[in-house]
């Protein structure tokens, strides 16, 4: 059974939609290719094809009973006359027939080269047939074919007793009359070009696509992850007109800035209650199906966060959620459990120092390294512990006794700990710590991370039992998804202005408005 669902689990699904799809959306360059092809193909026919000439000469087959004048030819004599167009052609490709051409046309050719420039053959199964020289000099063509003309029905009457040829259309002489060359085609070559052209780089498209296994939508980690995906969250920093900043990955990107007053770009907010509304939206609707993931439960809950690889936002979305959790009036506690690479202390502002490194070696006291994170502009909070000092032996200290206890102490404080763990596809520190929360959240950061690395991190997790809530899926583009900015911006203009909109407008008027009193009654 296990090997069966292992050979289910490697089998790779090619999605036609999506083949076409890349098709369709590089459609131009396909087109460009074929182009190209075909420019290359007509260059290469006009200008270094040689052309050639061919003159042709069609002969018809009898035997002396029967003339062309005669009126009653019976089947067996027309199926007699045919039977000797073979015999004739025999005649015409032997030595001794050919040297007298050549003579007569007075050409340096052997006889097997001048066997290659004639073909000869019956038209349309009669008695009639055609001999067509090809040559690259009109004049040699002619020449030739006319020295045939002339040593054929000689031949024929001496070898054949009994048989007669006559000559039905004679070569046309090249000093007479113009004759264009038969080969290259420049318009059938050019249209195979063109032909050859699309479908190489059609297929070139499609093989890129069968083997590419980066995750680009839903239905890519559908395909490897059986686990849901709780949240789409739009990129918050989509490529537009701007200069170049960092994302937080550790790639320089460049997107979306805004000017301040003294005209320095700004990079975008990716964190806090700032961010774009999309962003927003992804967050709370994480966070309300997380609510529902626990409600048959005890309040506190241990929530992890880890991603396949580094790079993919893990930190970004462990900082929103708790923020977002925060807004319920709930107490959140983040803590920066990536001791090899930590981020959130740079990220939020805060102390590097003391971290968790230090309180796990015994260092530090749980108080001195527990710092309120008050994000600007905000009236929120959470608590945020940093990683520390880099310790030898990380995953030591992760799996320990006291990190155990420390985790079960937070839960006697605070509604939801949340940690961002190392990414379980480079190194294995999240893994142990990850049997010890109540869940993971696995973010999967679009055209980044691949189906092969995410299914090991699945792979990962599912060894040690550890129970994944769902996927983050970061970074979406608006055509990726079922909604994308558009969505949420027209969601948006609608919400504000509808009933609900209003009502909330005017009940947040009369809650400032009481605050405000309320607050200049206490300085009374």
């Amino acid at each position: 059974m296990n090997e069966q669902a292992a050979k289910t689990d490697e089998y790779v699904e090619i999605d036609l939609q999506r083949i076409v799809t890349a098709l369709w959306h590089k459609i131009w360059f396909v087109v460009l290719a074929a182009v190209l092809v075909a420019v290359i193909t007509f260059v290469i026919s006009f200008q270094i094809v040689p052309k050639k000439y061919q003159s042709t000469a069609s002969f018809y087959v009898n035997n002396s009973e029967i003339s062309l004048d005669a009126v009653d030819i019976s089947s067996a004599d027309i199926s007699a006359s045919r039977d000797l167009v073979a015999s004739y052609i025999e005649i015409l490709n032997s030595r001794d027939t050919l040297k007298l051409v050549k003579d007569r046309a007075h050409v340096d050719y052997s006889v097997n080269s001048l066997r290659n420039m004639i073909n000869a053959e019956s038209l349309n199964d009669t008695e009639i047939f055609e001999v067509v020289v090809t040559s690259t000099d009109k004049q040699e063509a002619y020449d030739i074919c006319e020295a045939i003309v002339y040593w054929l029905p000689q031949r024929i009457d001496r070898i054949i007793k009994g048989a007669v040829s006559e000559i039905v259309d004679m070569p046309v002489d090249p000093e007479i009359y113009t004759i264009s060359h038969s080969s290259p085609n420049y318009q059938k070559n050019t249209f195979i070009g063109f032909i050859v052209g699309f479908l190489l780089m059609a297929i070139v498209i499609i093989l890129q696509e069968v083997f590419d296994v980066t995750i680009r939508s839903e239905e890519d980690l559908q395909q490897v992850c059986k686990h849901p995906v709780l949240a789409s969250v739009p990129d918050m920093g989509a490529p537009s007109k701007g200069s170049y900043y960092y994302y937080g990955y550790g790639s320089k990107r460049r997107g979306t800035t805004k000017k301040t007053t003294a005209g320095h770009a700004q990079a975008p907010v990716l964190f806090g209650g700032n961010i774009s509304f999309a962003a927003s939206e992804a967050y709370k609707l994480l966070r309300t199906k997380l609510q529902f993931s626990f409600a048959d439960e005890s309040s506190s809950r241990v929530i992890g966060f880890s991603s396949a690889l580094s790079g993919e936002g893990k930190s970004l979305s462990a900082i929103n959620l708790a923020y977002t959790m925060s807004q319920l009036d709930k107490k959140v506690i983040l803590i920066d459990c990536d001791m090899r690479r930590p981020t959130l202390a740079e990220k939020l502002g805060i102390r590097k120092l003391p971290g968790l490194s230090g309180y796990l070696t015994g260092q530090h006291t749980l108080e001195e390294m527990i710092q309120n994170c008050n994000l600007k502009n905000e009236e929120t909070a959470f608590q945020v512990i940093a990683a520390g000092q880099n310790p030898p032996n990380p995953i030591e200290l992760l799996s320990s006794d006291r990190m155990i206890r420390f985790l079960k102490h937070l839960r006697e404080k605070y509604d939801y700990i949340i940690l961002d763990l190392p990414p379980v596809g480079e190194v294995s520190d999240a893994m142990a710590v990850a049997k010890e929360t109540d869940g993971m959240l696995l973010v999967v950061r679009q055209n980044y991370c691949d189906r092969v690395v995410l299914k090991e991190a699945v792979r990962q997790f599912d060894f040690i039992d550890a129970k994944i809530l769902g996927v983050v899926y970061n970074c979406t583009t608006e055509s990726s998804g079922r909604y994308g900015k558009g969505y949420y911006k027209r969601y948006y203009r609608r919400y504000y202005r509808s009933y609900y909109g209003r009502s909330y407008r005017r009940y947040e008027g009369t809650y400032m408005k009481k605050t405000a009193e309320s607050g200049t009654e206490d300085k009374k």
